[in-house]
């Protein structure tokens, strides 16, 4: 089975038009099985594992304290504080996953797709940029 995302177009203010890779998934809160959050995560390769932004784990009622694990993280932006959910169940098309997630210490950074239990439990080709593919199974060339 495939599933596919179209690249979303945006406006750089230092390059002009550029295309980001994202795709749409669901995640579902460990506390209250009603409750889920849908959002486009920009695909990141280069990120070890799912991060998103702490708003995002507050709408699914995740219990920083007592259910993450602190750490922190160096990247462009500098230093941040990381709250690390060791599973949570998403859904991306019709494949469920259970992934460690983590949520960064700000707001106003996108979601990641990170490689650790969810890029990386794809066949995942780059058309371009123009469309994204994840399979469960091998593209036949």
């Amino acid at each position: 089975m495939i599933v596919q995302f179209a690249f979303e177009k945006v406006k750089s203010e230092i390059i002009g038009e550029v295309y980001r890779p994202v795709a749409r998934a669901m995640f579902f809160s460990p506390r209250d099985p009603t409750l889920s959050q849908e959002t486009s995560l920009l695909i990141d390769s280069g990120s070890d594992f799912t991060l998103l932004p702490l708003y995002f784990g507050r709408d699914l009622k995740i219990d920083f304290a007592k259910e993450c694990r602190v750490f922190y993280t160096s990247g462009i932006g500098g230093k941040e504080r990381v709250y690390f959910l060791p599973t949570i169940k998403v859904q991306l098309g019709p494949f469920i996953r259970e992934i460690p997630v983590g949520f960064i210490g700000r707001n106003d950074v996108p979601p990641l797709m990170g490689r650790h239990l969810f890029l990386e439990a794809f066949e995942t080709y780059f058309a371009k940029n123009r469309i994204i593919y994840f399979s469960d199974q091998p593209f036949r060339q």
